[in-house]
């Protein structure tokens, strides 16, 4: 799942759209070798963890677009073939067509060779029913892939928060056993201090 992505001299662990790998801490010394730096390794922990949640929720954003796009391009997939199916001496079809959320209309269609597609950005286009349906297959199964592509990074953004959240608690705990250690040393020696007199 994760393959190595070249930045130069660095290689960094990375899913197959360059979202990196977060570390797994083994041994929080290898992260932390005293104390002192434990603030800075949790601060640079909570930063990753929220650019990780950035990426989630903009991943979500992404496929919930997708979601919707999705049944509007296949809908209008298989008018295109219905329109392409008619002969061309049928009799005019009778059909109610949205204008609005709430506003309907009734129009008579010919048998046609052409369609009028939204292509976006306020555009749209007159395309021969064949490049028409051609159009629309490339532009379903695109967006399926992405929207398989944005489920795949979903599960892979939970995987990488929950390994951070779970480094980020093992080195507070780590902080706070060494704490421990330093109060109890400093516990005994002042007790020796104290037998000694």
């Amino acid at each position: 799942m994760a393959t190595l992505a070249k930045d130069g001299d660095k290689s960094a662990p990375t899913n197959p759209r360059g979202i990196p790998l977060a570390p797994f801490v083994d041994k929080v010394e290898d992260y932390v070798a005293s104390r002192a730096e434990v603030e800075g390794t949790l601060k640079s922990f909570q930063e990753m963890i929220s650019k990780y949640q950035f990426m989630q929720v903009n991943t979500q954003r992404r496929a919930q677009g997708l979601r919707e796009k999705i049944p509007d391009i296949s809908k209008t997939l298989e008018t295109v073939r219905f329109f392409k199916a008619r002969q061309p001496d049928s009799e005019p079809l009778e059909t109610t067509f949205e204008l609005n959320d709430t506003l309907y209309a009734k129009a008579m269609v010919p048998p046609t060779e052409e369609v009028y597609l939204w292509l976006g950005a306020n555009v749209m286009l007159s395309y021969p029913l064949d490049e028409a349906e051609s159009l629309l297959e490339s532009k379903l199964s695109a967006a399926e892939e992405s929207l398989s592509n944005c489920d795949e990074d979903l599960d892979f953004l939970r995987e990488q928060i929950t390994t951070m959240e779970v480094a980020t608690a093992r080195v507070y705990n780590w902080d706070v056993q060494q704490r421990r250690k330093e109060r109890n040393e400093q516990g005994g020696a002042t007790s020796k201090a104290l037998s000694n007199d």
